[in-house]
């Protein structure tokens, strides 16, 4: 056993690197494929729908193998579980570079980008989460930086290498170098120190306890809307008349936010308690959708992304933190896993419904007001935990 003053060290911070390292590379490769969409279609002779089926299922893995990967942590270290995830992410690129029809390519594709993310993100955050006990929301929010930092670099990388080797040789350039990435993560990170605090509850208690339940109610109907804004707002924005660059460029706004609001609120949560500026993301990110409601053209749809950015940023980073200190360390893994797949229902319910409602309707009201509706639900569901 390590003694208790490694918890807060240069050691920590070491995870955070290796954290930070794991979701550039993961979230980097997963959130490019809309480079790798329509050449990819064009291939295969799909439709852009069809070859979307890429990435819903690479999401729907990754949220649904975090339960799994985050009890694994807990059982056998975060050492095997990224040494799982690169294999599968190398394996699975380095497969669809060769896929002959698109059905092979979806499950290579799919299961292997899906993998890693899922051994990389549920376990690196449980990591610097035990490695922290006076810094650890700030702490989460450097690593799950970078989510959105690896979305801006990979993304416009990805597209470039396109143009020069083609489709096929940069899924085969992006699955290598990921897995390297995540093999010299797992060289480097260790179990976090066994420490004092809240005794860790075991998965049964927790989905027993009012609290972890009203948290997981309040994260998944957040999660439907939250999802929203990043399929349909840049349609939104074009059918208003933004030049489509300008539409699309809408989505890059709130992951830029989001790594402000991983940081600065990550801050804020050291002076005012995790719980409660937890409970403040969510108001902000419910209240947002008021001002992609009220209209008033570009600006206000820039606002709008601002806003819910920061918001999603603070509720990324500080959610750890609320799940460790409610519910104790020693098996957070697997309680920060079985708590995402409600993200993970509600990233799958969210934007089909959307875009349902719209054919229907014609319009895009009807959306942002559930959207609405939803956010605030969310935030009275949290706003009672802990209490009576």
């Amino acid at each position: 056993m390590r003694p208790a003053a490694a918890v807060d060290s240069v050691r920590s911070w070491v995870m955070v690197a290796a954290g930070f390292a794991g979701m550039f590379v993961t979230f980097g490769i997963a959130y490019s494929f809309g480079a790798f969409l329509g050449p990819m279609a064009e291939e295969f002779g799909s439709g852009r729908g069809t070859t979307s089926a890429f990435f819903a299922l690479t999401s729907l893995t990754y949220f649904g193998l975090g339960a799994l990967s985050g009890v694994a942590v807990d059982r056998y270290g975060p050492r095997r579980v990224l040494l799982v995830g690169a294999v599968a992410l190398g394996a699975g690129l380095a497969a669809t570079s060769v896929a002959g029809e698109l059905w092979i390519g979806l499950l290579t594709y799919g299961l292997g980008v899906g993998i890693g993310v899922g051994c990389a993100y549920v376990p690196m955050v449980a990591v610097v989460s035990g490695w922290f006990e006076q810094r650890r929301t700030f702490a989460v929010g450097v690593a799950v930086t970078g989510i959105g930092l690896g979305t801006l670099a990979v993304a416009p990388l990805a597209a470039a290498l396109i143009g020069e080797l083609g489709w096929r040789s940069t899924h085969l350039v992006l699955g290598l170098t990921g897995a390297l990435v995540l093999v010299l993560c797992a060289v480097v990170v260790e179990r976090p120190p066994v420490e004092g605090g809240p005794a860790a509850l075991t998965l049964r208690e927790a989905v027993r306890n009012r609290d972890y339940r009203r948290l997981y109610l309040a994260s998944g109907l957040l999660s439907v809307a939250l999802f929203v804004p990043f399929v349909h707002l840049p349609g939104y924005a074009a059918q208003q008349g933004a030049d489509r660059v300008a539409a699309a460029a809408l989505v890059g706004v709130i992951g830029a936010a989001s790594i402000a609001g991983r940081l600065l609120l990550g801050l804020v949560a050291g002076r005012t308690g995790a719980l409660r500026a937890f409970q403040g993301c969510f108001l902000t990110m419910g209240l947002s959708f008021a001002l992609w409601g009220v209209g008033g053209g570009y600006g206000m749809l820039l606002a709008f992304a601002v806003v819910l950015g920061v918001g999603y940023g603070g509720f990324v980073a500080i959610g750890p933190a609320v799940v460790a200190e409610r519910f104790g360390t020693t098996r957070l893994g697997g309680l920060l896993g079985v708590l995402y797949t409600s993200a993970g229902l509600g990233s799958a319910l969210g934007a089909p419904l959307a875009g349902t409602a719209v054919d229907a309707s014609g319009s895009y009201t009807p959306v942002v007001a559930g959207c609405l509706v939803l956010g605030l639900a969310a935030y009275l569901t949290v706003l009672s935990v802990g209490r009576a």
